[in-house]
């Protein structure tokens, strides 16, 4: 029986030349820890941005030897530690969080805290499942930043996207007019969700969810005294003309990533996945990802 199993990381990042798979020792899970077999983990923009260096730049990395790669996934329990309810062959997918980490998801195995993990429906395949955490956590933890709408506007930038498609189902719900700001080819998509769609914003919006990370572009689409919610932890935008500035760092929670796995299940909520590819592409896949106007994730498959 094998003591090791394959993982990606970056040791000096360096973009997607720089990452490595290498083998790590298994260990096994602790109190409330669950061990996981990874059948898919979603490729976000987030890391690409981790292995080209942006974050070890602002001094949110500090792994002496490599850092790991990935949030989210989905996949099988192994095996659990004490004090935990989910049994062996559970279907379940989650996050983990924090850029400081020398593990990631980019990988054959993964312990976790069975609380952050989440059962995957049984209608949901889990390479679509490991889609789900990162951007649906990231959006509704955005749309608790926004709070309730009630009937006013909220621009959507990078609508298309999986955290702006997200934001634009979830703000809807909570009272919000919502447009969403993206290329001509994406307006069906964004009409699909309910939302209004424009090529080219004006300003003069009572709220901007940055989903395409415009930063200073985006503020000043918000009207004096409005808000504005970014997705880049560690880079707020300054505050001006009377405007709230709010930025997500996401969490992972196992109890609302229930909600929205069974909402992506049902259709209610959008799951694109791009493509599926071996794990020994990642460096590939983030290249493609790096082109840009990729709809849909990349999922790795160890």
């Amino acid at each position: 029986m094998s003591t090791t199993f394959r993982t990606a990381v970056v040791r000096t990042p360096g973009g997607p030349d720089s990452i490595e798979i290498i083998d790590v020792p298994i260990v096994e899970p602790g109190p409330g820890q669950v061990r996981v077999e990874i059948a898919g983990a979603a490729v976000n923009p987030v890391d690409l941005a981790v292995a080209a260096g942006v974050f070890h730049g602002r001094g949110l990395i500090n792994q002496p030897h490599h850092t790991g790669l990935g949030w989210d996934f989905a996949g099988t329990v192994t095996a659990a530690g004490p004090d935990v309810d989910l049994s062996v062959g559970s279907r379940v997918a989650g996050l983990v969080d924090g850029f400081d980490r020398d593990f990631g998801t980019y990988a054959e195995q993964l312990v976790v805290s069975a609380n952050d993990t989440a059962l995957v429906p049984g209608g949901l395949d889990l390479a679509t499942a490991a889609t789900v955490p990162l951007n649906s956590l990231a959006a509704a933890q955005l749309v608790d930043l926004l709070g309730d709408g009630e009937g006013r506007s909220l621009l959507v930038t990078g609508a298309a996207g999986a955290v702006g498609g997200y934001v634009i189902s979830l703000a809807q719900d909570r009272g919000w007019r919502v447009t969403g700001l993206a290329r001509t080819q994406d307006e069906e998509f964004v009409r699909s969700l309910g939302a209004t769609f424009t090529t080219r914003a004006t300003p003069g919006w009572d709220a901007v969810a940055d989903g395409a990370a415009l930063q200073e572009q985006g503020i000043a689409l918000v009207r004096d005294g409005g808000l504005f919610v970014g997705v880049q932890p560690g880079a707020a935008p300054a505050e001006k003309r009377g405007i709230t500035v709010r930025v997500v760092v996401t969490r992972p929670d196992g109890a609302r990533l229930t909600q929205l796995l069974d909402a992506t299940a049902s259709g209610r909520l959008p799951a694109r996945v791009h493509a599926v590819v071996p794990l020994d592409q990642v460096s590939s896949a983030h290249r493609e990802v790096a082109k840009g106007g990729v709809r849909g994730r990349y999922v790795l498959q160890p």
